[in-house]
């Protein structure tokens, strides 16, 4: 029998999509009064390896990043997606159009993947807890992120892979600077 051992803290982000560029910005607002402080950011990429999301949130759509300073047991995906839901909620209350103004998707990254938390059940999502599911969409592997079938498109054409190396980088300092021992890999 294994011995149980508490998770190590993960690295939590928020990937937002939106076609309102000032909407991020307050999005960014309250994410910083829920989950503290922004210790790095992605450039803007053009989100346009499906066209999913036009018909409701408008186009061209952009993607980027916020990653969060203080890390997260990553237990708590499930309530980081319920209050992501809420920001978007309150945030399309300030727009006529497009419907959905904003779509912000929190994750969480440790040292050989990323996990997304998502409101939608498939066959390779988890049930976390009330009707919050979990998705490991990237996977990190001989010094490269790699993909599944299931991986959204987007994340498919290797376009954040540079982020989140950078993001894995900061997270693996963050846990040697808390006393963790960080193999080489």
């Amino acid at each position: 029998m294994a011995d149980i051992h508490p998770p190590l803290p993960v690295k939590f982000f928020v990937g937002v999509l939106t076609s309102v560029p000032d909407s991020v910005l307050k999005a960014e607002k309250q994410l910083v009064e829920l989950f503290g402080d922004v210790d790095l950011r992605s450039d803007s990429f053009p989100f346009d390896a499906t066209r999913y999301y036009d018909q409701t949130m408008g186009a061209p759509i952009y993607r980027n990043f916020l990653a969060f300073a203080e890390l997260i047991d990553p237990s708590t995906i499930a309530q980081a997606k319920g209050k992501t839901n809420n920001i978007e909620s309150m945030i399309g209350c300030d727009y006529a159009n497009p419907q959905r103004p904003i779509n912000l998707d929190p994750g969480y990254l440790e040292q050989s993947k990323v996990v997304l938390a998502s409101a939608k059940n498939f066959y390779h999502r988890i049930l976390l807890s009330r009707g919050i599911y979990a998705e490991v969409t990237l996977y990190y592997k001989a010094g490269q992120w790699n993909s599944f079938p299931w991986t959204f498109p987007d994340y498919k054409t290797g376009r954040y892979f540079t982020f989140f190396s950078s993001l894995r980088d900061l997270y693996r300092n963050q846990l040697k600077e808390m006393g963790y021992k960080i193999r080489l890999r």
